[in-house]
């Protein structure tokens, strides 16, 4: 519409805009009217709502009822379509997921990387002395200490068998067997157990306190009734270490006849009970037995001493299970140069250690130690801290093979 003023004639007329007018919140839509222009000029001027109080009646959108599902909201053009969820996807994503661990509620988490105080040494003191506010955790050699411990520790699947074996007697083969023993029993906790396969009336039941007379004889002979852990355990002594030793037999005449067969059974028996079999094997390659727990082992430990007539014997004996087709357990094979007696010669064991680390997965030394020249029972907590430690060394690369698939180590032996 138009109007005269003294100026002119002004259109002040407002047409509608052309777009649809959005709801929010369900409320209805603004009327847009005409209304007569205001002496302001521009924006300040245009009235554009009126007043619904002076309406003759309201919009039929004020007075319609409320669809069920509210009002529809007219969305952007450009906005992307959602298609609805599922009932059952629904409900499904609506549940948590108990499944899946919750990380974010771990104990690292939740009160941090805590630090182990120090256990000994200038460390420990420092923490004591400050009420235990200054913690400078553990030194580099306990940190090592602990991660052997670790490393013995770790898993193992199903039955692992030892062999210790040297051509040469006098090198500590039998000390060593309980030894290496008595330090897997002490450290892991499943059950470990040393077998004495001598046949010249071994000496391996001598190491730990006789708890039975019976042999591997007699376990052989009621076999068949054997069926828990407390039944073999008649036949065998255990130490303060928790190591078990099942014995061989006493009489020279009888022990002969421990033949391939009879170990065969033997590990049948034990390895439904023990995790760890260790073998203390006869100084004899050629004897019946062997070649069963050699076909039955899954790492040869062989012992050499420190002297030149002990590393020759060892060296043989490696050169023997090469010709014979034991290379794989050869190259898989651990040599550990045992001091049986105090260093007083002058034979270069780096070059010992040099020799047997070409041929061999891994050698260690273990230092002359007091407590185990007696040749009486073995006490672990009697050895020196550096025999203690060889030990745990020694255990550590042995079981460094136990991650090994099991069906690897079978076609490793076949």
């Amino acid at each position: 519409m138009s109007e005269s003023t003294e100026h002119g004639t002004v259109d002040v007329s407002t047409t509608a805009p052309d777009e649809p007018t959005v709801s929010h919140a369900g409320a209805p839509p603004a009327q847009v009217v005409e209304q007569p222009a205001s002496s302001v000029s521009g924006f300040r001027g245009q009235q554009r709502f009126s007043d619904p109080a002076t309406s003759a009646a309201p919009p039929p959108e004020w007075t319609a009822p409320t669809p069920p599902h509210g009002v529809p909201v007219v969305e952007s053009p450009h906005a992307v379509p959602v298609a609805p969820a599922q009932p059952a996807q629904a409900a499904q994503a609506a549940q948590p997921d108990f499944s899946s661990p919750y990380r974010d509620l771990s104990t690292t988490a939740l009160l941090g990387q805590r630090k182990n105080p120090p256990s000994s040494g200038w460390r420990k003191l420092l923490y004591l002395s400050t009420f235990k506010l200054v913690n400078v955790g553990e030194s580099p050699k306990v940190n090592h200490h602990n991660d052997l411990l670790a490393q013995v520790r770790q898993p193992l699947q199903g039955c692992y068998r030892i062999a210790l074996l040297s051509l040469k007697g006098g090198v500590g083969k039998t000390t060593i067997t309980a030894t290496l023993g008595a330090t897997f029993a002490s450290i892991r906790g499943d059950r470990v157990v040393a077998v004495d396969a001598n046949p010249d009336r071994g000496t391996l039941s001598q190491k730990v306190p006789l708890e039975t007379a019976a042999t591997v004889r007699h376990l052989l002979r009621d076999a068949e009734g054997i069926e828990r852990y407390s039944d073999v355990r008649a036949y065998t002594s255990q130490g303060p270490s928790r190591l078990e030793v099942l014995a061989s037999e006493s009489d020279p005449a009888v022990s002969e006849a421990f033949s391939s067969d009879d170990y065969v059974r033997t590990l049948e028996v034990l390895e439904r009970f023990y995790s760890l079999v260790l073998t203390d094997c006869g100084t004899g390659l050629m004897h019946s037995a062997m070649s069963a727990v050699l076909s039955k082992a899954d790492v040869l430990v062989v012992i050499s001493s420190g002297s030149v007539d002990g590393a020759r014997s060892a060296s043989a004996t490696l050169d023997w299970l090469d010709a014979h087709g034991h290379q794989d357990l050869v190259r898989n094979s651990i040599a550990v140069v045992n001091a049986v007696r105090p260093r007083s010669g002058k034979v270069d064991l780096s070059k010992v250690v040099d020799h047997f680390s070409r041929r061999c997965r891994a050698v260690r030394l273990v230092p002359f130690d007091p407590h185990l020249e007696e040749g009486a029972e073995i006490s672990l907590e009697r050895l020196k801290p550096k025999t203690r430690e060889a030990l745990i060394e020694l255990a550590a690369v042995v079981a460094s093979d136990f991650a090994k698939p099991r069906q690897r180590r079978s076609e490793l032996r076949g």
